[in-house]
């Protein structure tokens, strides 16, 4: 295998799953459904929500951004990756895979904080019905979305920094298929105490914080919901809710497990095979969980075909 043919010294290589050469046509094909289930699911997801004014509710802006933030999110990784798996060379550039590894670590920073504001939403949603529209006015819900933004944003510069620092003694290999911290940070010729403090610290405030205050939250809403005597009430809550908990329940998951847990701790293939799971499988799933869950979704979807359905019939008239 050729993994280095037209690089430059200061490309990095990225191993892949380059041990396992009978697995990457199946794994690029496997991604590629995934990638474009993720794009097209996504982008239904924000085009709905904008076009739909029956949609244009708390709960559907702050999902419309968790949408972009998955197209963002596996277009930054996806792409390189398939480039990779469908061709002998493995190489990406060092301003490449700092991109990468920057936005990695943004937007899945971002994500962290985004769902612990959703679970907020369904909070007030289910505890506080008579004064929600009060309580969760546009102003609000734009701030708490522009502070999970400027959050993520804020820990992938301090992240970034400090792995980016560290010596590699001439090492170019990443042993992984995209620039991640944990591969990045194995790559290096010394142990950093500090980092892995970082790590932590970080892992503390932007993952069990946030997945602290999901669990109260719906704490509060279970005993909310079964002091709800209206079954269509209920079926409703259980919907909307049910769906943020599977995303949380997926993502939180298998991040807390990579991130949390010290990083010699895990093997090379099942620490690859996570990744591949939080950053290709995750995305494409959101909008299935919400759209098959959500009768709203689904109704909005509806409408929207039948205008544009109508709207193409009366044009040929």
């Amino acid at each position: 295998m050729e993994t280095s043919n037209g690089s430059s010294e200061t490309d990095f290589i990225l191993l892949g799953f380059s041990d396992q050469p009978q697995l990457e046509r199946i794994i690029s094909v496997v991604v590629f459904i995934f990638y474009i289930v993720t794009l097209v699911g996504n982008t239904t997801i924000i085009l709905v929500s904008y076009l739909d004014t029956q949609l244009h509710t708390p709960m559907y802006f702050f999902l419309s951004n968790l949408s972009f933030l998955d197209i963002c999110y596996t277009t930054s990784i996806i792409p390189q990756m398939l480039v990779n798996l469908w061709g002998r060379k493995k190489s990406i550039t060092y301003e490449g895979c700092v991109l990468q590894f920057f936005c990695a670590l943004d937007l899945g920073a971002t994500e962290c904080l985004l769902l612990a504001v959703m679970a907020y939403d369904r909070y007030a949603a289910v505890c506080q019905p008579l004064h929600y529209t009060v309580i969760m006015h546009p102003q609000l819900c734009q701030k708490m979305v522009l502070a999970a933004w400027l959050g993520g944003r804020g820990s992938a510069l301090i992240l970034c920094s400090l792995t980016l620092k560290l010596p590699r003694c001439g090492h170019r290999e990443v042993d992984n298929f995209f620039c991640e911290m944990p591969a990045l940070i194995k790559m290096a010729c010394v142990y950093s105490k500090v980092i892995e403090i970082v790590v932590f610290a970080l892992g503390v405030i932007f993952l069990l914080v946030p997945l602290s205050l999901i669990v109260i939250s719906y704490g509060v809403i279970t005993q909310a919901v079964v002091r709800i005597k209206s079954a269509a009430r209920w079926h409703k809550v259980l919907n909307t809710c049910g769906s943020h908990l599977t995303v949380v329940t997926l993502f939180y998951g298998t991040i807390i497990y990579m991130y949390m847990k010290p990083q010699n701790s895990t093997s090379q293939d099942e620490g690859k095979f996570l990744t591949l799971f939080y950053t290709i499988v995750t995305p494409s799933l959101n909008p299935l969980i919400y759209t098959l869950r959500n009768k709203e979704v689904r109704s909005a979807v509806k409408r929207i075909l039948w205008i544009g359905k109508w709207s193409a019939k009366s044009r040929l008239r």
